[in-house]
């Protein structure tokens, strides 16, 4: 479906509340943008109505601005130009076991395994129905959840928004209470059963770490800085981008041979932005943004990570269109480093994590006791060099 009117973006407020007279009041703005527009998705939770965003093809039928007496007739469940809000639970066990629910016969994507959940109700905020829908198909009760990834997705029937939070403690043992069966499975073990293709973005968050560390720029001693790295995996880093913009190709690959063998004895996985070392050495390659624009479709082995540098929403979807298994967003603060740039914030970081169907992380003056915050604002977690690497002083060799 093909777009012939100009292109825009339309920017509303983010509740829609009761005024003084117990109306519903709605306020927006417009502007003009070179994006593609956005679907309006409002829903009721307690006493406010929220408004998230949501890219759609331009439609001139759609008119999204026409006033409307009550919110209620925009709701999902009262429109079908609305994406089926639906909150998903990733339960993990002790041993790091996933739970996955298979789709009954007679139901949409029947046969498929899935993360369990299902819709939200008229007027049920997302927590009530995380804990209905998981108590009602697997008989437990909830009892902490935090966010993990949000992904928009379009199957030919149907819009749906995935509202994914990972849970990992809750009271009683899970059984498919609905007749349908379930299955506990290793995380590196999830390809090999059959998911949805709105599923595919949340296995990767699953494998992913809450922190990704950048190493600084330059190195003075590369034994301290080996110590100082290892420090850092010890204190739990589990993901890493070597980055040194200065190192000629015989100097990088001695160091990342030798980082490569420290990341192996920690189970962590490192990222580099060479891509021809990446592919001789079997590990991650991170994309910036010269790298991603000239990438047209993923060439880079589907074992290794993919990850790239993004700043805008289009950076985004060019990333996620090419199989991009992860991006950093940035800066989200103010950073020493690029004293000029604009800082998006949390409130725009949020909107573009709405948006997106990949992980990211939140990158640009993040310390590690940002990462909640990143959690909340649809973040993987966040990324760092200051914030999360091991500066302490060692002797060197």
């Amino acid at each position: 479906m093909q777009s012939t009117a100009p292109e825009r973006q339309f920017f509303f407020t983010t509740k829609v509340t009761k005024n003084t007279k117990g109306t519903h009041q709605i306020s927006f703005n417009h502007g003009t943008h070179t994006t593609r527009n956005y679907l309006v998705f409002i829903f009721q939770t307690n006493d406010c109505w929220i408004i998230k965003k949501f890219p759609l093809i331009y439609q001139p039928h759609y008119s999204l601005l026409t006033p409307v007496s009550s919110p209620s007739l925009l709701t999902p469940q009262s429109s079908s130009l609305f994406p089926l809000h639906v909150a998903v639970a990733v339960l993990r066990n002790a041993e790091g076991q996933i739970l996955l629910s298979r789709r009954r016969e007679g139901t949409h994507l029947a046969g498929l395994w899935e993360f369990p959940g299902g819709k939200l109700e008229a007027g049920e905020s997302l927590a009530a129905a995380l804990r209905r829908e998981i108590n009602e198909e697997l008989g437990v009760e909830i009892l902490t959840h935090r966010p993990l990834i949000q992904i928009s997705h379009s199957y030919p029937e149907k819009e749906v928004f995935l509202d994914v939070h990972l849970v990992e403690a809750w009271r009683g043992t899970a059984d498919g209470m609905e007749g349908q069966q379930i299955a506990w499975v290793a995380a590196e073990e999830l390809d090999d059963y059959h998911l949805p293709s709105a599923d595919r973005p949340i296995v990767t968050a699953i494998r992913l770490p809450s922190r990704y560390l950048i190493t600084p720029p330059l190195i003075e001693d590369e034994s301290v800085f080996l110590q100082q790295l290892e420090a850092s995996l010890q204190q739990g880093i589990r993901l890493l981008q070597l980055r040194l913009p200065d190192y000629d190709k015989e100097q990088l690959t001695s160091l990342a041979e030798r980082v490569m063998a420290l990341c192996h004895s920690y189970g962590a996985t490192l990222m580099l932005k060479d891509e021809s070392l990446a592919r001789r050495l079997g590990c991650g390659l991170h994309l910036d943004g010269r790298q991603l624009r000239a990438m047209r479709s993923r060439n880079f082995p589907r074992q290794q990570l993919l990850a790239a540098s993004c700043h805008t929403q289009q950076e985004l979807a060019h990333a996620a269109s090419i199989g991009v298994d992860f991006a950093t967003l940035s800066p989200v603060q103010p950073t020493a480093t690029h004293p000029q740039a604009q800082p998006l914030g949390w409130d725009h970081f949020s909107e573009m994590a709405t948006q997106a169907t990949l992980p990211l992380y939140a990158l640009g003056g993040m310390q590690a006791n940002d990462t909640q915050q990143a959690w909340r604002n649809g973040a993987q977690g966040i990324a760092a060099i200051r914030g999360l690497f091991f500066t302490k002083q060692f002797t060197r060799k």
